[in-house]
């Protein structure tokens, strides 16, 4: 059993998300969850603290959100990991077509043109009480570096199909079959490129209300296929 997970959030996300999202899940396995704030060069970043605790720890448990899933992948494609947690993974390859990279992309314009306070009012007011309140939490922490954090994500070309089926580590997934900007086609398709994988179903209303959802789909994944 390896002892330590480190999962990164999604974009416009933070650390105290993925503690709520994994740490019940990780608690529960008996690993030490080590969750990743979104730096100002987002990819890089992971990547050199995922290489950094992997020095120290050997082979983790790598995990994340979105774009922080996705992340995961080309990390474990690339190093020895004990598997891989991918939370409501967003899209393969090109983001050209992802709804989530063209919400980050307007966002992201939003913040430069209208500010924070507005941008803010503007998400609030076509959004979920529930996501609402998120955003706003994890939007006012990481403003202003958040702006080029989103610029950068939208332009993440994340693993294709074709590399996922390279994947050595074990891929657990956790997919939401009725969220609009994170397809449950993506996971569905990470699913079956990989060499062993395994996908846990959830709704947007699940996941939205209560995070820990993710983690432990994840979690009964892993252990079906590790």
């Amino acid at each position: 059993m390896p002892t330590t997970l480190v999962a990164m959030p999604g974009t416009g996300s933070d650390a105290d998300y993925v503690r709520r999202a994994f740490g019940p899940a990780a608690a529960a396995l008996g690993v030490t969850l080590i969750a990743l704030d979104p730096q100002a060069s987002l990819v890089a970043g992971h990547r050199r603290c995922l290489d950094e605790i992997a020095q120290r720890s050997g082979p983790i448990l790598v995990g994340g959100v979105s774009i922080g899933a996705a992340v995961a992948v080309a990390w474990a494609l690339d190093n020895d990991c004990a598997g891989v947690w991918a939370a409501l993974p967003a899209w393969s390859g090109d983001p050209v077509n992802s709804p989530a990279a063209w919400s980050a992309s307007t966002t992201a314009a939003a913040l430069r043109t209208d500010g924070l306070e507005a941008t803010l009012a503007s998400m609030e007011a076509s959004s979920p009480p529930w996501l609402a309140a998120e955003l706003g939490r994890s939007w006012r922490s990481l403003h202003p570096a958040l702006v080029d954090q989103l610029g950068e994500a939208a332009l993440f070309r994340a693993p294709e199909v074709t590399d996922i089926s390279r994947l050595a580590a074990p891929l657990a997934i956790t997919a939401a079959t009725d969220d609009p900007v994170h397809p449950y086609e993506v996971g569905q398709a990470w699913s079956a490129a990989a060499p062993r994988a395994a996908l846990t179903d959830v709704s947007l209303d699940e996941w939205g209300h209560d995070p820990s959802t993710l983690g432990f789909g994840c979690a009964r994944a892993w252990l079906t296929i590790r």
